[in-house]
């Protein structure tokens, strides 16, 4: 849900998070807790959500609250994009977080790897999006998306936890979209981008 109610709750469990981490007197402290408190009992309220279902992914951080990173990786073959199936029998195009130790271009990397058993090298930023203005359901944090287009140079799909299937689709044929993850708008872009290697990199 969005409404003034859930986006004032993301922003006192923000400013109670970095008080939190910054403060130093005791009893602020306990003022700051209390307020994010607040904030995850606002958020349960208006959800109908259990406050412990609410509380893991809500306040599970400490220090000042940046947005997390999400890569994707846009890999063509014969003018058609790599999409992986996920084990929800849903497409995407093949991503994830970005690890703490990887910059987003190495992690864009691993995560064709894992998901889709591609060895690919990037070779040009597409674009740097706010997940929220472009990806339902909405999430209680903010991400940044980050879309690279990649060129494959050798694997094959295999076994793993994530996906279940890899394939190649066509702009007009693609399959079921795990729009949490990609949309039909955002595979478009990345279509753009393939044919167009001299177009400039989006950003929000």
């Amino acid at each position: 849900m969005e409404d003034a109610i859930t986006r004032w709750a993301v922003e006192l469990q923000s400013l109670a998070q970095a008080g939190l981490f910054y403060g130093e007197g005791v009893f602020d402290r306990e003022r700051y807790q209390r307020i994010r408190e607040i904030a995850t009992e606002m958020l349960a309220e208006r959800t109908g959500l259990p406050t412990e279902k609410i509380k893991d992914p809500f306040c599970c951080e400490i220090g000042y609250q940046t947005p997390k990173i999400d890569t994707r990786s846009a890999v063509f073959r014969d003018g058609k994009i790599l999409l992986v199936r996920e084990i929800n029998g849903k497409w995407s195009i093949p991503g994830g977080w970005c690890e703490h130790e990887l910059s987003p271009a190495e992690n864009a990397v691993k995560e064709v790897k894992e998901e889709a058993g591609i060895d690919v090298a990037v070779t040009k930023l597409i674009a740097v999006q706010d997940r929220k203005k472009h990806n339902r359901p909405l999430y209680v944090y903010n991400i940044v998306k980050i879309f690279f287009l990649c060129e494959a140079i050798g694997g094959a799909f295999r076994e793993n936890s994530e996906t279940v299937e890899s394939a190649y689709f066509a702009e007009d044929e693609l399959p079921p979209l795990d729009e949490a993850r990609s949309t039909a708008e955002q595979i478009a872009m990345c279509f753009e981008a393939y044919r167009d290697r001299t177009r400039t990199a989006l950003y929000e």
